[in-house]
């Protein structure tokens, strides 16, 4: 990985290491995911600044029940969580967005620093130069990343107690596979002593499932289709938004719900010199959110080397928070 030059830190601001992915690399993965007889986008390429932004907004729908549900579960049992996690010197966010629940473990943690990581460069440096104001105590050095590979922390952080966090459930848009590799990933950077904080989401009724991922206002399809502005915008595309529909649902067998773009009517659609053919009803699969039972997901964190330490469910059952050991 390359490094770029961090700005230097003063009392008021926070230290912002940058390093986000040459646009080549989405290329290559654009073009990569669309040549597979199931066409896919990597969903990391959902959260540019615009794509941050509606996220934001899908977290306080009412039929989006993850963000609303685990927020409860952190304030619920915030200090109980504090003291399970105990005394840390660092703690590392993953997909940090917006920052809106690190705050409850802020008040409660109190740690020497905090190290947010996000692929969204705009919102990850605006929102962590709020925090530096509101947590002047805490170093806060916000990392630009793509943290589905592998990371190096800044060299001030190699050491230390580390305790991860890695909220709303984004463990789920991975591959089982896929999964317990970035588990590991997570387990080798934090290193032996830290823990990981992390939200599941829980099996339950399909219909509570489709409603979150088809919400009334439209806002998911917007979010959804917001990746192919981003490829028209920063690869040179010419999808035409117009012939393109949202579509989620719950694949019972697999135990995910899947996001689709339906392709209208039979279309030629070019990135830059690269020309690919749909037909009508063809998808492209934007995004899996596997859905975990408690033992099936504390059996995949053991086999990635964490020791399941406690559990928060909250009273439906729809969500869950776990702290794993290392």
């Amino acid at each position: 990985m390359s490094y770029t030059t961090v700005s230097k830190r003063d009392s008021n601001k926070p230290v912002l290491h940058d390093y986000h992915p040459a646009p080549a690399r989405f290329q290559e993965d654009i073009l990569v995911g669309l040549r597979k007889p199931q066409r896919q986008i990597p969903p990391k390429y959902f959260y540019d600044e615009v794509g941050s932004q509606l996220f934001d907004v899908i977290c306080q729908l009412p039929e989006y029940y993850p963000t609303r549900t685990e927020i409860e579960l952190l304030e619920k049992y915030g200090e109980e969580i504090a003291q399970c996690m105990g005394v840390n010197d660092i703690l590392v966010e993953f997909g940090s967005g917006s920052s809106l629940k690190i705050r409850l473990l802020l008040d409660n943690l109190q740690p020497d620093a905090y190290l947010p990581i996000d692929i969204s460069k705009a919102h990850l440096f605006k929102s962590a130069k709020i925090l530096a104001k509101d947590y002047p105590q805490v170093a806060i050095h916000a990392i630009c990343a793509d943290y589905t590979h592998p990371l190096i922390l800044p060299k001030n952080f190699k050491e230390g107690v580390k305790s991860g966090f890695f909220p709303g459930s984004s463990i789920g848009n991975f591959e089982p596979k896929e999964a317990l590799q970035f588990l590991k990933q997570i387990a080798l950077l934090l290193g032996k002593g830290s823990g990981l904080l992390i939200g599941v989401d829980l099996k339950k009724d399909a219909d509570i499932l489709n409603a979150a991922y088809n919400d009334s206002q439209g806002i998911t399809a917007a979010f959804n289709l917001n990746l192919l502005k981003r490829i028209n915008r920063e690869l040179q595309g010419n999808f035409d938004l117009d012939s393109f529909k949202h579509n989620a649902f719950y694949n019972d067998s697999k135990g995910r719900v899947e996001m689709h773009l339906v392709s209208q009517k039979k279309q030629t659609v070019s990135i830059g010199e690269y020309i690919f053919e749909f037909q009508a009803g063809e998808t492209m699969h934007t995004e899996s959110s596997y859905k975990y039972s408690v033992d099936d997901f504390q059996k995949l964190a053991q086999a990635a080397g964490f020791y399941p330490k406690q559990v928060w469910v909250g009273e439906e059952a729809l969500f869950s928070v776990h702290y794993l050991c290392l």
